[in-house]
């Protein structure tokens, strides 16, 4: 499964990932989009994974997308057009694909994660960053304003903060990022990947069943009025007390005893 800009290791259940290009700051090139996209589609059909963990080589965990590729684009006959549609639809069906995987996918920010890679970490359903890691959407200060990564920012970050991270292009820390809520906590560098996985763990040990359910319905009721959203989950608990899991996990409590789950 693994190629030459993303590794990945199946391990206890838990899949990582590793965007592993750093001469080229993790950029996500056409390739590593491909790579990674591939991966994520593996990953949520295969059913001895449970949980993703995202993380990078290097200094920088990702810099968004190669502004020389899509530079040199311009000399094409059509100054570009063709290709910046087809690389940014790309970009946005991998954030898609994080969102609508079946896994939960954390992201570990050891380093520096701007434009698209700032997008990509507010994709993840959890994130967990370094007192290394800085972030910004800077779009704006080369005349190329983070219209994708906003989609994803402003679903994690309320407007204000996230128009102030938008219109100014600034680094914020890893401090700031967790006020605002991109991220869930900063650990030491050293300590983060163990933390990671250790998150990983406990969501490991729930039913691999009710994980997918819960995580379609919460994106999916996030988008809907609060009338439409009662209606929705009243449905979504009926047939989740209806599986197996359920009826094993609530005879186990009332037993005082560990559930034993399907998956």
């Amino acid at each position: 499964m693994s190629k030459n800009l993303v590794k990945s290791e199946l391990k206890n259940k838990i899949f990582f990932l590793e965007l592993n290009n750093p001469q080229s700051q993790n950029t996500l090139s056409e390739k590593m989009i491909e790579e990674l996209t591939e991966n994520f589609k593996l990953a949520s059909k295969n059913e001895n994974i449970k949980v993703i963990i995202l993380s990078s080589t290097g200094s920088v965990f990702c810099a968004g997308h190669n502004l020389k590729d899509l530079h040199s684009r311009r000399s094409d006959s059509d100054k570009g057009k063709n290709y910046y549609n087809k690389i940014f639809k790309s970009c946005s069906d991998l954030m898609l694909n994080i969102v609508h995987n079946s896994k939960p996918v954390i992201a570990d920010i050891n380093g520096v994660a701007t434009a698209a890679g700032c997008q990509l970490i507010a994709s993840c359903d959890l994130a967990y960053a370094s007192d290394k890691a800085k972030f910004a959407t800077p779009g704006v200060n080369i005349g190329l304003f983070c219209s994708t990564p906003m989609v994803a920012l402003s679903r994690n970050v309320n407007k204000k903060l996230a128009m102030e991270m938008l219109l100014t292009g600034e680094l914020i820390d890893a401090q700031k990022a967790k006020e605002i809520g991109l991220i869930n906590n900063i650990f030491s560098s050293d300590e983060l990947m163990k933390k990671v996985v250790e998150q990983a763990e406990k969501i490991s040990s729930k039913s691999m069943k009710t994980l997918k359910i819960g995580k379609e319905a919460f994106y999916k009721q996030r988008e809907m009025s609060i009338e439409e959203a009662y209606k929705y989950t009243s449905l979504v608990m009926t047939e989740n007390m209806l599986e197996n899991d359920s009826k094993e996990g609530i005879a186990a409590f009332l037993e005082k005893r560990n559930p034993k789950w399907d998956n």
